[in-house]
Parts: C-alpha cells; sequence; structure tokens
C-alpha cells in the first residue's frame, strides 16, 4: 500500500498529466484564429482539434488493455514522453497540415495518459476514500477545462500561439519526475497476446469515418465516391473490429463487460453527454467573439462560469458516492444539462454576457458529475485486472463522443452559416471589397471588423448567431439521450467495505 507523502507526490503527478492531457483538448478554441492567420488553411482547422481528439480516442482502449497486461507505468511514462515530444513539435509547425499531424502525435500520448492515471489512482486509493479523490480528479478534468481556452486566449494575445504547446514541456517533465521515481507498482499483470489486428481496425476505422465526415460537402460532394468509399471503409472496419474482439483472446474492448448494464449506461452517458458538452465548449466563445464582438482573451472568459459550475458538480458527485446510487446523482445533473442547452438556443446578437453566464453555469453544473462518477460507475464490480480497459474504454466513449460533436456540429454550423450568408447577400454581390465571407474568421477579430461597414457586419452577425442557435438545437438530442440513459442505470451505490476487500486482495 503506498502510503504519506509518496502518495501524494503520485497523486499529484497523476492530477498534473490529467490537467496537461484534457487541457489540449479545448486549449486551440480560442486562439485558432490567430493560428489560421499566421498558417492558413482554414478549411482545414477543424483538424488541429480533430487530430488530437482521433488519435488520443484511439489509442485509450488499446493503451488500457496493455495497462492490464503488462502494467501501467511503463505506458504512463511512454504516454508523457510522447505528449512532450508532440508538444515541442506543435510549437514549430509551419503549416497547418503539420500543425494536425504533430496534434496526432501528441493525441496518441494522451491516449496513455487520461485513462491510466484514472486506474493508477483506483490501485494506489484505498477504496474508503475513492470516491473523493474521483471527484477531485473529476474537477481537475473540468478545471483544465476553464484554464485550456484562457490560458491559450492569453499565449496567444499576449506571448505567441506555439507557447499554447510549450507550456506542457515543464508540466510534463514534473509529472514524470513524481511518477517515475516514486510510484512502484503493486498490482500483479500478466503477459498476454496483443490484439494487434483488433487495434488496427479499430485505428483505421476512425479515422476513415473522420476524413468522410470532415471531407464531405467541401472538397468532395456527399455523393462522390471518395465519400461513399470512406464510409464503406468505415463500416467494414468496424464490422471487422466487432468479429474479431469477438474472437480474440484478449480484445482492445471486451464486449461481454457490456452487458452489465451499469457499464453498458455510463459507457452511453460519456459518448453523448460529451457530444453535447464540446459543442458548448467551442460555440460559446465563437458567438462571444464573433456576435458579441471581443477578443480571443474575453471569449475565453465567459467559458469560466461554465467550467466553475462543472468543477462543483464533479467535486459534490465525487463526495456523494458512497451516500447515494450512481443514478441517483446523474439523473439531476443531466436534467441541468439538458435545460443549459436548451436555453443556448434563445441567444440573439442583443443577448447579454451576464444571461449567457447563467446558462453556462447550468451546462457546467449539469455535465460536471459525469467526469467523476461515471469513472467510479463505469469499474464498478469489475476485479483490478478489468479495470484499465473498462476505464479506458469509458474514456474511449467520452472522446468519441466529443470527437463526433465537433465534426458533426462543425459540418451543421458551417452549412446553416453559409446558407444564411447566400440568402442575405445573393451570392455576394452586396459585399464590399476586402470582405471573404467564405473564411467566418474574418469577423472573429476586432481589427477586421472595425474595416466592415456597420449594416453590413449586422447581417453577418445575426447568419452567425443564427447558425450558433441551430447549432446548440441540434446538440439538445445527445443530452437528452444521456438523460435517458441515466434514468436506465441499475441501482448499484458505491460501496467503501466491497472495494476495500478488492483493494486488499490486489496490493
Amino acid at each position: 500500500m503506498v502510503k504519506g507523502n509518496k502518495m501524494g507526490i503520485i497523486l499529484a503527478g497523476l492530477l498534473l498529466a490529467i490537467l496537461m492531457a484534457s487541457m489540449d483538448n479545448t486549449i486551440v478554441a480560442t486562439a485558432i484564429g490567430t493560428i489560421v492567420g499566421d498558417l492558413g488553411g482554414f478549411d482545414k482547422l477543424v483538424w488541429v482539434t480533430s487530430a488530437y481528439l482521433v488519435a488520443e480516442m484511439a489509442g485509450m482502449p488499446i493503451f488500457g488493455k496493455l495497462s492490464d497486461m503488462y502494467g501501467r507505468k511503463r505506458f504512463f511514462i511512454f504516454g508523457i514522453i510522447v505528449f512532450m515530444g508532440g508538444s515541442a513539435l506543435c510549437g514549430t509547425a509551419d503549416s497547418i497540415v503539420e500543425l494536425s499531424i504533430y496534434r496526432a502525435i501528441q493525441g496518441i500520448g494522451g491516449g496513455a495518459l487520461m485513462p491510466i492515471a484514472f486506474t493508477i489512482m483506483f490501485d494506489v486509493v484505498p477504496a474508503d476514500k475513492r470516491g473523493k479523490m474521483g471527484g477531485l480528479f473529476g474537477a481537475v478534468f473540468g478545471i483544465s477545462s476553464i484554464f485550456g481556452p484562457l490560458l491559450g486566449a492569453y499565449l496567444t494575445d499576449y506571448i505567441h500561439w506555439s507557447w499554447i504547446f510549450y507550456i506542457n514541456l515543464p508540466l510534463g517533465l514534473i509529472a514524470f519526475v513524481m511518477i517515475a521515481f516514486f510510484y512502484k507498482e503493486s498490482v500483479e499483470h500478466s503477459k498476454q497476446k496483443i490484439d494487434y489486428l483488433g487495434a488496427f481496425t479499430l485505428v483505421a476505422s476512425i479515422v476513415c469515418l473522420m476524413f468522410a465526415l470532415e471531407l464531405g460537402g467541401k472538397q468532395y460532394a456527399w455523393d462522390s465516391s471518395m465519400i461513399i468509399g470512406l464510409f464503406t471503409a468505415f463500416a467494414v472496419l468496424v464490422i471487422g473490429f466487432i468479429f474479431i474482439e469477438l474472437r480474440a483472446q484478449e480484445p482492445i474492448i471486451t464486449f461481454g463487460m457490456f452487458k452489465n448494464r451499469l457499464y453498458a449506461t455510463s459507457n452511453a452517458m460519456a459518448i453523448f453527454s460529451g457530444a453535447a458538452f464540446i459543442t458548448a465548449s467551442i460555440y460559446i466563445p465563437i458567438f462571444m467573439q464573433g456576435v458579441l464582438g471581443g477578443s480571443a482573451t474575453n471569449s475565453g472568459l465567459v467559458l469560466l462560469p461554465m467550467m466553475l459550475g462543472t468543477v462543483v458538480t464533479a467535486a459534490g458527485g465525487g463526495s456523494m458516492l458512497a451516500k447515494f446510487k450512481y443514478r441517483s446523482i446523474m439523473i439531476p445533473t443531466l436534467a441541468l444539462l439538458v435545460v443549459g442547452i436548451a436555453l443556448l438556443t434563445t441567444l440573439t446578437p442583443d443577448s447579454t454576457r451576464f444571461m449567457v453566464t447563467i446558462f453556462m453555469i447550468l451546462v457546467g453544473l449539469g455535465i460536471g458529475a459525469s467526469f467523476s462518477v461515471l469513472s467510479n460507475a463505469a469499474i464498478h464490480g469489475f476485479t483490478a485486472r478489468q479495470r484499465g480497459s473498462a476505464s479506458s474504454t469509458l474514456n474511449f466513449m467520452r472522446s468519441l463522443g466529443m470527437t463526433l460533436g465537433i465534426t458533426v456540429f462543425g459540418i451543421i454550423q458551417s452549412h446553416v452559416f453559409m446558407n444564411k450568408l447566400g440568402s442575405v447577400f445573393g451570392g455576394g454581390a452586396a459585399v464590399p471589397d476586402g470582405v471573404d465571407l467564405s473564411d467566418p474568421r474574418k469577423i472573429l477579430t476586432p481589427e477586421t471588423r472595425d474595416l466592415i461597414p456597420t449594416d453590413v457586419l449586422d447581417k453577418i452577425t445575426a447568419a452567425l448567431s443564427s447558425s450558433l442557435v441551430q447549432t446548440f438545437a441540434w446538440a439538445i438530442i445527445p443530452s437528452v439521450i444521456a438523460l435517458v440513459a441515466a434514468i436506465a442505470m441499475s441501482k448499484e451505490q458505491f460501496d467503501p467495505a466491497a472495494e476495500m476487500e478488492e483493494y486488499a486482495a490486489s496490493h
């Protein structure tokens, strides 16, 4: 058993790694306009975020399973090293394509850090303290979402956007030292056959899906042979992955675990609440900057109330685990998420910042518990040897929801926005010289907004506002599905005594 100061150092290292890896999910959100302004390639900007999430998501179940088989520490250290290397490369990128590739390298490291950090915490923390620690870990996940956009905006405005990546180097080095020198594994692991074919089909299917969604309707028509081919490849690879996993000795994702109702509903909540949450996180700053006007830093500040709400319910949910059933915590919080997303659909160019703040607090309160409660619910009833896989699959599902949310809702927002502009300006006849409506980031900075005549700017911001509101309306769907999954949860409750027996048996 890890005791005293040593446990404190290990937990600090884990929390720092979670802060670092999850922060990079959102750190580019408020800096992307400046990055694209320097590097160009607006048509590829979604990949700066998606490349990280796709790589992280694909790596999670793989590294989670490998950590069950060969040990947590070696893959956690590997994740830190790869993440730091990817961060250093991102700061040197000369094009949007290079940046996207380097972000994918970062994502591979993040794919090892996120699930293994939670699993190590479950391994080293006694069960009677696990609820509170789960709340703390979930709160740090929420805090990272606060500091991601804010730090990204601040560094971009006052230093240079490359420092949103370089900042990871000292943080990663500290986490590396804390884990490498103080964490000694005590859970036994057995070497087994690695499911290489399952890993390949999983990664390849995700890549095909993301390319199809990103390129469809832009570089290629939706009914083109390229897009149809990518969707077909995705379907074939998914079917192949399922077929392989059902027959593999040690599958990357153990489908038999989904027979557990609590586990299945927890994963459903993770994927759908993740999609709703990331949509609010990305498009509220765009609304603040593009519709209401303001700098990148100011647009990032609006996320602060939402993330403070996230921290409150993440910490509160973890502390209530021993007193209430998992579903009794998730149902009311996810109901708040539905209400918060629904209220975002009432925003207009005349909305006040105070109104936006209230709505964001509701969204934050609604999502926070999912970061702490679901992490415990997902491993409930599983042995120590299965927890790496269970935890990583949950994180995989959450990242899948976020990645699909970014891509699908990005397509919706872009399509509605361009249609609105087309109807307003009649194909561009009324647009002044120098105003490029094909690049909406042109209206996101105060400098360029000052160059656009007021009557034209009002039409553009009205179109942008309408497209964002419609996007929020679509985001109600996954938030409602997450709530339904919470209602369908079985009635288990965290049992510290039973967990203490499991903890003692595995150490």
